[in-house]
């Protein structure tokens, strides 16, 4: 069994096409569901982020797995595979692995760096723990990922200016508003994760004044009051308010998730020459094409955002930071296939004690009479030397598969000892934590000066 990463990104898509696979939060258990009831696949874990959709899959064929998961991504989508894939990435085995830790780093981010990953990364390893799709593999990987991505923004530079999607369109916004956030009466349309990180952006600028809007006004209510409890005027309402708050609003910043989009030039109405700056950070969009050609609003949106970002600069940090994810990586995959080799020395030695003790019983039967303190002593004598014998094979079969051919050399010793393959469940009880444990306590691991 492999892993299999098959995404689609603001690196490989336009947003028109991430706009059309964007898997909504409501979408994912049913995704999830198909995909593992499907043939080759045995664990899933669905990320959809405003500018990325990927899925981690455990798949017993390539070509396989591949097949059952852009099925299920292209249906959602409602486009044919063939159409679909023109816009996939695709990763297997170590690639995936390496890809995996580099998104959770934040290189793969359209904001190189940026830490928001992480808790969404988190947060879709949860999903899949809860309903059931993600099993020891990938909890393996997801926890390692995690740490992946928390070492190296504890040990680089790579997010020290702290820039997420979110700070990025604010910053065009202030441009477009004259350079300063200052001042501004800004309009929220969603208070989720991002929501939140907008409210304290606009807060940190100085903001006069912030309008919470949510289809749930609990969280918008909330989201006013933390707002309000640092400092910022803030109130909170439905979105059947939103015409009448954007009457006086200088910013829109729009974040809600929902399938189609929420606002349009009615919404919006006649501004009278007043400028207004909307931010769209949806997937698919929540404000309509048409806002943007209305007089005096200005739009940014993720298409914008891709096509300024898309030179970013990549410093030392960021070479550090490649640097330690693909160390990370290859001492996954090694401690992976040292501890697949496990099962195997485990059943060498058990079978060598069943030897053993086999003999010992012919021997008690041909002579029975022989003395306690002879038959004790030429049993530690033969224990000694079937350990001796065994040492140096089952030393070296873990040593080799840490290596990228590994797994033959483990099934080179099954086929010669014609060895049961099956795992004592001492063995598979601690697997999981035994891997992530000999990852920790490598003596390699030292912070890097």
């Amino acid at each position: 069994m492999s892993v299999l990463v098959v995404g689609m990104s603001h690196r490989s898509a336009p947003v028109g096409v991430l706009e059309r696979a964007a898997v909504g939060a409501e979408d994912v258990p049913k995704l999830l569901d198909e995909m593992l009831r499907s043939a080759h696949i045995s664990e899933v874990v669905l990320l959809s982020t405003c500018n990325r959709i990927e899925t981690y899959a455990v798949v017993d064929a390539f070509h396989g797995g591949l097949a059952d998961v852009s099925e299920v991504l292209a249906r959602h989508a409602g486009v044919p595979v063939t159409e679909l894939t023109k816009h996939l990435y695709v990763h297997y085995a170590g690639s995936a692995v390496q890809h995996l830790f580099a998104v959770a780093a934040g290189l793969d981010s359209m904001v190189v760096g940026e830490a928001q990953i992480l808790g969404q990364l988190r947060a879709a390893y949860a999903t899949a723990k809860e309903l059931g799709t993600a099993g020891r593999v990938l909890h393996e990987l997801s926890q390692h990922a995690l740490h992946v991505g928390k070492l190296v923004h504890s040990r680089t530079g790579i997010d020290a200016a702290g820039a997420s999607v979110v700070s990025e369109a604010l910053a065009d916004a202030a441009t477009a508003l004259g350079g300063s956030l200052a001042g501004v009466r800004a309009v929220l349309v969603g208070a989720g994760a991002m929501g939140s990180l907008a409210a304290a952006h606009l807060r940190r600028a100085g903001a006069s004044e912030i309008v919470v809007l949510n289809r749930s006004t609990d969280r918008a209510d909330r989201l006013a009051e933390i707002t309000r409890e640092n400092g910022t005027p803030a109130r909170s309402g439905g979105l059947d308010e939103l015409t009448a708050e954007l009457a006086g609003a200088d910013l829109l910043v729009a974040c809600t998730g929902a399938v189609g989009s929420v606002v349009g030039p009615a919404e919006v109405g006649d501004r009278s020459g007043r400028p207004l700056v909307v931010c769209d950070l949806g997937l698919p969009r929540d404000v309509e094409h048409a806002v943007g050609e209305l007089p005096g609003v200005t739009v940014v949106d993720l298409a914008t955002l891709q096509q300024r970002l898309s030179a970013g600069g990549r410093g030392a940090s960021v070479a550090m930071a490649q640097e330690i994810v693909a160390e990370e990586a290859q001492a996954f995959l090694a401690a992976q296939r040292s501890a697949e080799v496990t099962p195997t020395v485990t059943a060498l030695r058990k079978r060598a004690a069943e030897v053993i003790d086999s003999e010992l019983l012919r021997l008690n039967s041909r002579l029975p009479d022989l003395d306690e303190k002879v038959r004790a002593e030429f049993a530690k004598s033969v224990h000694r030397v079937v350990d001796k014998l065994l040492h140096t094979p089952t030393v070296q079969v873990k040593r080799l598969a840490e290596g990228p051919d590994g797994d033959t050399y483990a099934q080179a010793l099954r086929i010669l000892f014609e060895l049961d393959p099956q795992v004592p469940a001492a063995v598979a009880a601690q697997r999981s934590g035994d891997v992530l444990a000999a990852l920790e306590n490598r003596p390699d691991r030292e912070d890097r000066r």
